[in-house]
């Protein structure tokens, strides 16, 4: 096979995007690109044989009947900087090789993540927020003492260091809110999953301003795998047994 080379996603190589207050996503590397998927699906064939158009359609082929072995050839490593619960929601998807700073070797940054709104509890999903939030006095009371905690974590943080305290043990006060780095290498497949349950409405609203970034390093890497995924997967719904077994209206 050739050397794939996708100058879209050259252009983005060591870029920073932002995301959040003191996240980003930098795109590291890739391996491969639409022409890497249809080379793998095509091994009979040489480069060059077949048209753009007949990758389009063989690529939605694959999607759409879930051949999944071909995408796995594309892979993707991300330099990403995001808060610690983000980044254990993250980890959930575990068909990834990843490699996060550790604060057993560094001293960890003075960075927190500070929402921007404080959304009020969902009545009906016991893990999301609803759509409404506290009143703004409230909001401005809280994200006051949410700012002083961070503060009073660090500093207490700090003077454990300076008193000679081991770093694996002086971590342990910092709150879910400190943000980390790591590598995160993945091939597309799976980041298609990732992005599937991430991008959706019901994911957390910080994780899913991640997976919009993603997304956009994606769409430039694979463009005719993105709007295959978006056609046959991300926007597409599917009906249980008894969904379809249900009387149609006369």
């Amino acid at each position: 096979m050739a050397h794939v080379i996708v100058q879209e996603a050259e252009e983005l190589l060591d870029k920073e995007f932002p995301v959040l207050d003191h996240g980003f996503v930098r795109l590291v590397d890739y391996l491969g690109g639409d022409a890497r998927i249809v080379q793998s699906a095509r091994v009979s064939y040489g480069p060059g044989t077949k048209s753009v158009r007949d990758d389009t359609k063989l690529i939605n082929y694959l999607m759409k009947h879930g051949h999944t072995s071909p995408f796995e050839q594309v892979v993707l490593t991300f330099h990403v900087k995001m808060p610690i619960f983000v980044a254990r929601q993250w980890a959930r998807h575990r068909t990834a090789r990843t490699n996060e700073i550790s604060g057993r070797y560094s001293v960890l940054s003075n960075e927190m993540y500070t929402p921007g709104r404080l959304p009020i509890q969902s009545t009906d999903n016991k893990q999301g927020s609803s759509d409404e939030s506290v009143s703004p006095e409230e909001s401005e009371m809280l994200m006051e003492g949410i700012r002083r905690q961070h503060d009073m974590q660090y500093e207490l943080y700090q003077r454990m260091l300076d008193k000679g305290v081991s770093r694996e043990i002086a971590r342990t006060i910092l709150p879910l809110a400190l943000y980390t780095e790591m590598y995160w290498q993945i091939d597309l497949h799976n980041l298609f999953n990732f992005l599937r349950q991430r991008l959706d409405n019901h994911a957390q609203y910080e994780i899913r301003q991640y997976a919009e970034t993603i997304s956009k390093i994606v769409k430039a890497v694979a463009p005719i795998a993105w709007e295959a995924f978006e056609e046959h997967v991300l926007y597409a719904r599917t009906l249980s047994r008894s969904e379809l077994e249900a009387p149609q209206p006369e």
